[in-house]
């Protein structure tokens, strides 16, 4: 995802604290979960085994819910995006053009609910697979149209960069809230217990939640059974999932980022 740094990681934290006030304001886990709903369920076989999902989506929301996700905007719209790339990429499914999330008014929806429709538009060029990016983001947001009554929702539109080069064997790290902590060992717990090699202090994380093992220079997150669940790239863990360099895990409302070092830079990013 596109939310690597120590910022951007903030910015997250706080637009997840901005829907969480009150039993009934939407969450954005609900908003990703349907997204990728959406895609499987609209996902279309072409020939050559190829299958085409939608790239553009509109959110309705409530008073309420549409008013944090403006005041959000762009930060929301973006996870959001990379979400349905994630999710694209691990699917197999072609994108004809740049994801695009929008958000609209919808007065009649009560707080907490919320409607998805999608579409499939086509850029003037060749269609590509979620596994490869043709090119960087744009460097500004567009922005949706005006909606009656209510100022326009931020619109986010996000084209699929290039794919990553293979990264050097070097020392697997983890970067928690600006502390990076070494995996020097072939199995390390986080959790909320003083028993956890890496404590994480989160309500929303279990006494022992997670742990990260490294077999062979590849490292696996296994969730401990955690009471809510540990998510890679925004995508739950169910057993184990790989982690590469950039992945980002979030527990609770703690989110992590693994990273491997060069060894030729001597343990220094």
């Amino acid at each position: 995802m596109g939310l690597f740094d120590n910022v951007e990681r903030g910015i997250e934290k706080a637009v997840r604290g901005a829907f969480s006030r009150g039993s009934k304001a939407l969450q954005p886990v609900e908003v990703a979960s349907a997204l990728r709903r959406e895609l499987d369920d609209k996902a279309m076989t072409l020939d050559a085994g190829r299958t085409l999902a939608p790239n553009v989506f509109n959110i309705q929301l409530g008073d309420t819910d549409f008013e944090r996700a403006r005041s959000w905007g762009v930060a929301l719209a973006e996870e959001l995006c990379d979400v349905v790339i994630n999710h694209s990429r691990s699917q197999g499914y072609v994108l004809q053009g740049p994801v695009r999330v929008t958000f609209n008014h919808e007065a009649e929806l009560r707080a907490g609910n919320f409607e998805v429709a999608s579409a499939t538009e086509k850029e003037n060029q060749p269609s590509s697979p979620a596994t490869q990016r043709p090119a960087p983001p744009p460097a500004a947001p567009a922005r949706a149209p005006v909606q009656p009554r209510q100022p326009p929702a931020p619109m986010y539109k996000r084209q699929e960069p290039a794919p990553r080069k293979a990264v050097p064997a070097g020392r697997p790290v983890l970067d928690i809230d600006g502390q990076r902590y070494s995996l020097n060992a072939s199995s390390i717990t986080l959790g909320r217990s003083s028993e956890a090699d890496i404590l994480i202090d989160d309500t929303g994380v279990s006494r022992k939640h997670l742990e990260i093992r490294t077999r062979g220079g590849v490292s696996t997150a296994v969730d401990l059974g955690s009471t809510n669940g540990s998510y890679v790239n925004g995508n739950r863990v169910h057993g184990s999932a790989e982690l590469t360099d950039g992945t980002t895990i979030t527990m609770g409302r703690t989110e992590i980022t693994f990273r491997i070092l060069p060894a030729r830079n001597g343990g220094r990013p």
